[in-house]
This record gives structure tokens, sequence and C-alpha cells, in this order.
């Protein structure tokens, strides 16, 4: 019951969120400056008002503590970890979207601040998991249901810059109407549903560690926070999520994987994040290396389906569909991890 709580309440939140900060965002002219380098079309969405994933981030925040107030009662705080995680990237986006909209352009923060940021605050939430136990250097490998030991220092760098990556990966998914909420929504509903260990009837469960339903109900809020605020954000957009929105979704995606012990099930859930973010690089040093020649018309990956005609919503819907399909394999690859000896 307090997973759908946690649902009902951030969606609704969210939802109200969005009636007053909307208008807020267009009274303050927090409008979003388009790449001169994307899409000649997408011009048409200058001062489009951004920053509104502050919407979701409010409802899963007021969710969590709904839903979850006799486990806060209890001494219990992962999801909260989780949460403020995943807050930190989203105030790094907030100070990025905040420099963009005060100098009038499309860059805030420099690549650099932001990575230090980003990677600092990994190496932090890695440690109090560490600390509280949650987290082990033993990989966990998906579908072959074994381990691969690494030492912590090893475990620790690899770990970094993971979470560093996921983060911008799914700030690079960011680039169209509801695409990047849309693709999401999977993916918390993978991590729901791993936390409520709602598994098929043949097999037979070990336990699931006691924190994981506080894992769930987090996720649970997440996925009502992402459909309240695709209610503005889907074709066409009222109101864009910006770095704040996107680099928390970013956090709080990598923050579950590792709250769950099984960071490489990113490969899984995270494919479409993981396809947007080579065809930038393939595209950028394919470029550097011939001299300007492309592989793909526009990159990131959904700049290129554009460019082939497809339409924003075609490709949310294509995007959204393969994000679906391979959180389900996600659920087949990890279904063994907790079968009783």
């Amino acid at each position: 019951m307090s997973y759908i709580l946690s649902f009902i309440v951030a969606f609704g939140v969210t939802f109200i969120a969005g009636q007053i900060l909307v208008p807020l965002l267009r009274k303050w002219k927090a409008g979003q400056s388009i790449r001169e380098d994307g899409p000649t079309w997408h011009m048409s969405k200058q001062g489009t008002p951004t920053m509104g994933g502050l919407m979701f981030i409010l409802g899963i925040g007021v969710a969590i503590v709904t839903a979850g107030w006799e486990e806060i009662q209890r001494g219990n705080f992962i999801y909260l970890f989780v949460y403020l995680f995943a807050l930190v990237f989203g105030a790094i986006g907030f100070v990025d979207d905040f420099q963009k909209l005060r100098h009038h352009a499309n860059e805030g923060l420099t690549a650099l601040q932001k990575f230090l940021l980003q990677l600092a605050a990994a190496v932090a939430f890695l440690c109090l998991m560490r600390y509280e136990g949650m987290l082990s250097p033993n990989l966990y490998i998906p579908f072959f249901n074994t381990y691969v030991v690494l030492s912590w220092g090893v475990y620790l760098v690899f770990a970094a810059f993971v979470i560093v990556g996921t983060v911008n990966a799914v700030n690079i998914t960011d680039g169209i109407d509801g695409l990047s909420s849309s693709v999401t929504l999977p993916v918390a509903a993978f991590f729901a549903w791993e936390g409520c260990g709602y598994m098929p009837q043949y097999l037979v469960l070990a336990a699931l560690p006691v924190y994981y339903g506080q894992l769930s109900l987090f996720s649970a809020a997440l996925f009502g926070g992402l459909v309240g605020f695709l209610l503005y954000n889907h074709y066409p957009a009222k109101v864009f999520m910006g770095d704040t929105g996107s680099l928390f979704l970013g956090g709080a995606v990598a923050a579950l994987a590792f709250a769950y012990d099984m960071p490489l099930v990113l490969i899984l859930v995270g494919f479409v994040y993981i396809c947007e973010t080579l065809s930038d690089i393939i595209q950028v040093s394919y470029f550097k290396l011939t001299h300007g020649k492309r592989v793909f018309k526009m990159a990131p990956l959904h700049h290129h389906f554009e460019m082939c005609g497809w339409s924003e919503k075609k490709v949310v819907a294509v995007f959204a569909t393969v994000s679906l399909l391979f959180c389900l394999l996600a659920v087949v690859a990890v279904q063994g991890r907790f079968l009783a000896m």
C-alpha cells in the first residue's frame, strides 16, 4: 500500500506544483536557450520555461516522506540517502541552469566544473553506502548470477565513473519533448518491481534485504513524479526539466543501481541512455578524425532520427518502447540473484 501511496502523492504534488511553477517561470522569463547547431525547427521552442524538474523533485520528496514516515520513525533512511544524492546532482543542474539564464546563453558551468562536482558527489555517496553496509566490491554479473570480486579501491574508481557517466547520459537524452521522462519511466518501474520482490511465482525467493522495500518506495515516487511531469512536458512541451531535472534523474537512476548493489544492470535499463551517449562520442570522434565527415546526420541519436523525418512523438514512442523492452530483459537478467540456495 505504501508504494501506491508514494506514487499517488508524487503524481499529485508534481501536478499541483506545475500549476504554480510553470506560470512563475514564464513570469520570471526563465526560458530555455536553444542550441543553434540543433535542428532548425527546434528554434520555435526558444523561450519555453526551463527548470521544470523542480516540480517532480518536490513531488518525489513529499511522497517519500509521506509514504515512508513509519520507516523514518524506525530510523530507516536508505531511500532518503538515494533522494539526497539525486538532489545534489539536481542542485548542480540548478546552478548550471541559473547560469544559463543569467547570461542568456546555452552554456552554464564549464564541463570541468560539472565533472568535478559530480565526481565529488559520487565518491561521497559510494563511501556512505559502503559505511551503511549496502555496497560491496563484489560486482554482480546479470544473467550469470555470479560475482567478480574487486578491491575496494578499484571498485570505487569504477563506480564513481559509472555514476558520472550515467548522470550525463541521462542529461544527453533530454533533448526533445518528453523523451528523458518517457525513457526513464520503465527504469523506475524496474527498480520498483525489484524492491517489491514481485517475481514470477515459479521462483523460490530468498529473503530480500529489508531496505529494498524502501528503494521500491522511492522508485514508485519517481514513477509518479515523472507521470505528473509528462502532463506538462509531452509534445508540445509547456516546460522543460532543464539540467535541474535531468541531472536529478541521472543521479536517481545511478543511485538506485548501486543501492541495489547491481550497477551492471545499468547496461540493460540504461540502454537508450548508452546509445545516445555513444552516438555523440562516435560523431565527435569521427568528425575530428576525418576532418568534417559524419556518421549520423546529427547527434545525439534522437536528432539523427528527427533528421530522417521522424516526428518528436515517434522518436519518444520508439525510444520509450526500447527502454521498456530492455527493462523487461533486465528483470530476467537478475531474477536468479535472490534464489534460495
